[in-house]
């Protein structure tokens, strides 16, 4: 079973309040969810595996570490998960940036697959899928399966928020990815939106309703 990790930081915390607020505007709930992906992206590749080399300091010769092994890429799930990207890339620059596009039917609560377009060496690089709401699941797993049929192992699933269905959700379709959160909330409601969750995360990021 992929495992759950709740990035509880301070910092993360604090910010999510206010992403949370209904009074918060959009060009700060954009800054804020910039700097928790950022904060976040610190949790999720706190794994990665480092290889010694030498460096010369202006003192002496030294033996340090780098990063090695797979590269990253990012997934965002279009629209939402598009807000948390750039903040990751303040971490990781070298990154590359594929694109699922979902949409969820309003009636069935189902996603809708529209547009796919993945980094060349996509199966080189361990993956993180991007979203900053888990609410069903659907889209996660659609989007988990997208990149799975492509012969992609190595995923990881970001989120701001998740509601306990949705961890259920892709723990058992997926049980090999493991979810980062920053908060797990109490239930979906009829609409499908995460409660107490913070409405809906694309308009509220690119200010449309």
């Amino acid at each position: 079973m992929g495992k759950l990790y709740v990035c509880d930081h301070p910092l993360i915390q604090h910010k999510l309040t206010y992403i949370r607020d209904e009074n918060t505007k959009t060009k700060d709930f954009r800054q804020l969810v910039d700097e928790v992906a950022m904060l976040m992206a610190y949790e999720i590749t706190r794994d990665l595996p480092l290889e010694k080399v030498k460096v010369h300091t202006p003192v002496i010769e030294a033996e340090c570490q780098v990063i090695s092994g797979r590269m990253l890429g990012l997934i965002p799930i279009l629209r939402a998960g598009l807000g948390m990207v750039d903040g990751i890339l303040k971490l990781h620059p070298t990154a590359k940036v594929g694109h699922v596009g979902l949409y969820r039917d309003p009636e069935t609560l189902q996603p809708v697959e529209y547009y796919v377009k993945l980094p060349t060496d996509v199966l080189e690089r361990e993956l993180i899928v991007i979203d900053p709401m888990l609410a069903t699941g659907g889209s996660a797993n659609m989007a988990i399966d997208v990149l799975k049929k492509r012969g992609c192992q190595q995923i990881k699933l970001m989120c701001l928020i998740a509601a306990p269905e949705g961890v259920k959700a892709v723990q058992e379709a997926h049980p090999d990815v493991d979810i980062y959160v920053a908060a797990v909330d109490d239930y979906l409601n009829d609409h499908g939106y995460i409660v107490p969750g913070l409405g809906d995360a694309g308009d509220r990021l690119f200010g449309t309703k």
